[in-house]
């Protein structure tokens, strides 16, 4: 492998932080002005990439994060159903009732205490339960762009069982 200056160094722990070239080079000392190119040169470099892609492997490994982790979150959460949680007479369980799916997943609850009256004669009346939980149309269109599901990508059927996908023909046409 290539020889790394420090300046070189620091711009991969900067890059690994956010991924964004231009600002790690400016953390790591490169100018204002040629930040933005010097990043994208350093990141076609095949030793920056290659300690870059080491960088990402251990932090996969330290949080064991990584493609199947994120795939089985989304399916998850694309199985979560309401009446999870809900009571027969449609009042809502206690949160420690709740599947750890909806637990951990619910991206906002508000409570609002409704009342009626004024003054001494004001008595809450009841309570008002607004649970967000994700957006199930997202998540399946991220489910649907995973490389196995390939749901999202068109395929044409050439003779002789060709098979080439719509991006790849527009490609050949360019």
């Amino acid at each position: 492998m290539a020889k790394v200056t420090d300046k070189q160094q620091r711009f991969v722990e900067e890059y690994l932080k956010d991924l964004n070239a231009s600002q790690a080079a400016l953390r790591a000392g490169y100018s204002e002005k040629s930040a933005g190119h010097l990043g994208a040169q350093l990141l076609a470099k095949p030793h920056i990439a290659e300690l870059i892609a080491q960088g990402k492997a251990k932090r996969s490994e330290k949080t064991a994060i990584d493609a199947a982790y994120v795939l089985n979150r989304l399916v998850e959460i694309d199985q979560m159903d309401v009446a999870d949680i809900l009571n027969d007479d449609g009042s809502v369980k206690a949160v420690r009732d709740w599947p750890r799916a909806w637990r951990t997943y619910v991206s906002g609850m508000d409570l609002s205490e409704l009342w009626e009256g004024s003054g001494d004669e004001r008595q809450m009346v009841g309570l008002l339960k607004k649970i967000k939980w994700p957006d199930k149309v997202k998540n399946l269109e991220l489910l649907g762009k995973h490389v196995d599901v390939q749901a999202w990508k068109e395929q044409r059927e050439l003779s002789g069982g060709l098979a080439i996908s719509h991006e790849d023909a527009l490609e050949a046409l360019e």
